[in-house]
Order: structure tokens, then sequence, then C-alpha cells
């Protein structure tokens, strides 16, 4: 609990539906997460998994990212906009036109969700890779705890917002018929949906009456959602014609038991210490501090796996102990020894140095 302060700054940065800016619902976000990585909760409509990504020295927290068993049941649809093309033709006239139409729907069948992925701007770019360790370690746990997760897995992606954090999209649409501010309005749907479906017109729409500069944003995402959708894209993450009814985002899906990751996780005994394993892994261990995971290179064999004392201390193994094993294929930058999560969902992992501060910088002004 003691992490809210930094949650609440960290939500301010980015506009999630599954991460408002609102210090109450993030403490109830961190209560569930608690219950739910201990196995105090198990029912899935009330159950959440909140990772954070702890500096190791200064232990500021710099990261954090998701995992919602159930966005929906019976009677608390997820709301989305289905896309389609609807081809019209003349026959007097010869000619035809192609036009988009969007709909709004409602999904009551429980699909799980991944989201919530923050990285605080001062570390993107890192040669770790923090970002892809905040994303992918997420379908590490959906493997070791499939019984948790939905067969469908979705991530609502953020559209393209304003620089002060509008959507030209809701301007044009949404506030039409809903007369809240697009913050206002994603704020309160964290707490209700029927708003949604009582005030929002049921019926086809065509895109083709709205304003260029709205109707280009629909499943569109900004510069910054990019890389994110790459890392999730490579995962089987694919756009199935379905978009948030606020910003316009793209909604992907993936099947759990398809996910690279996901197949790729399995249990194994840990043999004990060793520094020269050349196989990039995914390593944890659930003891009493909870769930603790780590990149780091290990020696896997056929009856179990090395890794560095080190890696082995900042997870809670000892010798013996059956840990969670991801192998990474094709990872080209080897973390430093001691990455780690920590308590339920923490991560650890070496600082940037000023120098390494500076090369990161000019990178970024170069881009």
């Amino acid at each position: 609990m003691e992490d809210l302060p930094t949650l609440v700054r960290l939500a301010k940065m980015v506009h999630f539906i599954n991460l408002p800016a609102d210090k109450d619902l993030i403490a109830e976000k961190i209560a569930a997460s608690r219950r739910s990585f201990f196995g105090q909760e198990q029912d899935p409509k009330e159950m959440e998994f909140l990772f954070v990504l702890q500096e190791a020295h200064s232990k500021a927290i710099i990261g954090t990212s998701a995992l919602i068993p159930r966005v929906s049941w019976q009677g608390h649809p997820n709301m989305y906009f289905q896309v389609r093309r609807r081809q019209h033709f003349s026959e007097h006239l010869g000619t035809g036109q192609l036009h988009e139409t969007i709909q709004l729907c409602a999904d009551e069948t429980g699909p799980s969700e991944v989201g919530g992925l923050i990285l605080s701007p001062g570390f993107r770019g890192h040669p770790q890779r923090l970002g892809s360790l905040l994303s992918l370690v997420r379908f590490h746990f959906i493997a070791l705890h499939r019984k948790h997760f939905s067969q469908r897995i979705i991530a609502e992606m953020m559209g393209a917002l304003s620089t002060d954090g509008r959507s030209t999209l809701w301007e044009y649409l949404g506030r039409r018929f809903i007369n809240l501010s697009y913050t206002e309005a994603d704020l309160f749907s964290s707490k209700s949906r029927e708003f949604i479906q009582s005030l929002f017109p049921g019926v086809e729409m065509y895109t083709s009456l709205l304003p260029p500069e709205a109707r280009r944003l629909i499943a569109e995402v900004g510069d910054e959602t990019r890389p994110a959708v790459h890392l999730l894209e490579g995962q089987g993450f694919a756009y199935r014609d379905q978009c948030d009814p606020f910003d316009g985002g793209p909604f992907l899906e993936a099947s759990r038991d398809e996910i690279p990751l996901v197949k790729a996780t399995r249990k194994m005994k840990m043999l004990g210490a060793d520094t020269k394993g050349r196989t990039d892994v995914f390593v944890s261990h659930e003891g009493k501090t909870g769930f603790q995971a780590t990149r780091c290179y290990g020696s896997v064999e056929a009856r179990g796996i090395w890794i560095p004392r080190s890696v082995a201390d900042a997870i809670g193994a000892d010798d013996g102990a059956i840990l969670g094993v991801t192998q990474l294929a094709g990872a080209t930058t080897k973390p430093a020894a001691g990455t780690s999560i920590l308590d339920d969902g923490r991560a650890e992992f070496a600082p940037i140095e000023p120098a390494e501060r500076a090369r990161a910088a000019r990178r970024r002004s170069k881009a």
C-alpha cells in the first residue's frame, strides 16, 4: 500500500480505464492485487494482478502493468465499437462506394485483459528493455495460473490523444450524446458502464458523417503506444475490427494457449547456482513474499535449471525450489544479474549510470 502515491503519479501520465488517476480506486486495486497474488481471492470477477517495477538501489517505483482475469460478465458488459465495411452500388449510375460503419456493442463473454502498462519516461530506451519486461512477464504468469484466465485474452490499446489529453473522436462523436469530457467519461466508466448503453445510440453509424480528423482516429494509436502494439503482435495478438468507444483505440485479441510465451512456460526444479548459462529466460518463484520473477541467463537441462546465485536470492529461491521458467527465443540484450520482481509483483534492476543516461538522451533527441 505504500506504493499508492507513486502509482497515482504514474497513472496521471496517461489515460487508462484500468488504471485511472484516482487515489481511492488505485488503493482498491492494490488491495485486490494482494488478495489475488496470495490466493485469498478466488472469484475471477474480483481478482486483479498488479505488477510494479522497482529500481534496485533507490527502491523507486518506475513502472506498472496489470492482468485482469475477467473484464465482463452477465450484467457487466465490456463496451466496444464494432467496425464494419458496407458496399453500396447503383446500377443506373454504374458506380458504388465502400463505407466504414461503427456500432456500439456489448460483450458479456468474460475475456481476460492485459493492460495498465506504464513506464516512467526517464527509463524508456533502457538497455534491459524494461517495457518488454513489464509486458511479457504477464504471459509467464498466465501460463503458471491458467485456471484464472479465459481462453480469450484482449488488450485495449490507447487511442491517439492530443497533447492536452483530449480525444478528437470523443469530441466529435461521444460528446454529442454524453455531455462529459473524455477524461470524465473514461473515469466514470471505471465505476459504471450503464451510462454508455443508456445514452449512446445502438444503431450502426456511418463514419463518413464525421470530419476527416475524427474519422482517421478509429482503430489508431498514438506514437507512444506503437511499441506496445508491436510487442503484443509478436505474441500473436491481432486487431479484430473492434475499438474503444471513447478514443477509438483498437482492441487486440489472442488465444491464451496459442500465445508463444504461454506455450514456452513450464515449471522446473532449481538445480543450483551457475553464472555460465547462455539461455535467456524468465524465472519466477512463489514463496512467502508472493510472486517474484526476473529475466536472466540460465542453463536449462531436462532435469531442471541452473541460475546465478544473485538471481536466486532476488526471487527468494533455494536449491531444489520449483521455479516457473520461460525460454525467450531471439533475445539479444543480456540483463544484469539480480533483476527481479519482488513482493506481489515488484521488479528490480540495475540503475542507469549517468553516462548511459546521457547516451539515452542523445538517442531520443536524434529520434
